[in-house]
């Protein structure tokens, strides 16, 4: 793998000593690629580098559109560098237009859903670990077989019967094993008087436990608290987006094709679940 650092300080070399810029205007590329270099991700993929610079283009979002654009074109003449003079198969994403949405639901805080599942019965607890642990919708919820469901993954299906599989932490899976045990489902993971439950019978639950424990909160409010917790600690954006299976996050346009094994490992480190077995009630 590449340094970033090595190849920044090449690029700054190049500017002063081959294209003679002014000594201000090498500390202007040098403070926006140290910027960069900061919180973005770069990684190798099919022997090509790729540089996602979303983390930024999401910090910077509120800048003024001059000021945007002015970074941009200094990451962009840096990465023109590095493929022309340096001879580096590398590819920038991340760059194009993204539009955040105005306003998002407020996430949980995490010592909140921490609490609130200590009051939990098992099929309480699994409700909320799945919408928060996977970042399901409610609907998708509802309809999850058995079938689907691995040591893995679990595999569901989207908005417009999209199918993506999301990986399954261990603990969330010996929880969901301990959970079909007790209740003994028969087709799908959340049944009731042996049919399916209906997102609504479900979205009961949900208010049920958080009126509980004097709280006003919403499914989306635990995908959404999934997202962002995930990004808070290190994920990358289109490994989010790609286990949500809702692009709208960032520009559609961000994509990348992982392994199944990366995306895992990746996932594992970010996820706060990964950090503590949640109890089970009774």
């Amino acid at each position: 793998m590449i340094s970033l650092n090595e190849k920044i300080n090449n690029f700054l070399f190049y500017l002063g000593k081959v294209r003679a810029y002014a000594p201000n205007s090498i500390v202007t590329y040098k403070n926006v690629l140290l910027e960069m270099n900061s919180i973005c991700h770069y990684y190798e993929e099919d022997k090509r580098i790729i540089l996602d610079i979303t983390p930024l283009r999401l910090k910077i979002v509120n800048n003024s559109k001059k000021t945007i654009a002015k970074k941009l074109s200094a990451i962009r003449s840096f990465v023109k560098f590095m493929q022309e003079q340096e001879e580096i198969n590398i590819e920038l994403i991340g760059d194009s237009v993204i539009k955040v949405p105005k306003t998002l639901p407020k996430p949980i805080d995490k010592k909140i859903i921490d609490e609130v599942l200590q009051t939990c019965t098992i099929k309480e607890n699994l409700v909320i670990t799945l919408l928060y642990g996977l970042g399901l919708r409610i609907s998708e919820l509802a309809t999850l077989e058995l079938s689907n469901i691995s040591n893995e993954w679990i595999r569901v299906r989207g908005k417009g019967n999209k199918e993506r599989q999301i990986p399954l932490l261990n603990n969330v899976y010996t929880q969901i094993d301990s959970y079909i045990q007790h209740e003994n489902p028969k087709k799908f993971l959340f049944e009731k008087d042996g049919k399916e439950m209906n997102s609504h019978q479900i979205r009961y639950i949900f208010s049920k436990i958080f009126k509980r424990s004097g709280l006003k909160a919403t499914p989306h409010q635990l995908r959404h608290s999934f997202a962002t917790h995930l990004l808070h600690n290190g994920a990358r954006i289109s490994d989010v987006s790609e286990l949500m299976g809702h692009s709208s996050m960032v520009s559609t346009q961000i994509y990348t094709q992982l392994k199944n094994s990366k995306k895992l490992n990746e996932y594992s480190k970010a996820h706060p679940l990964c950090a503590n077995s949640n109890n089970i009630g009774e």
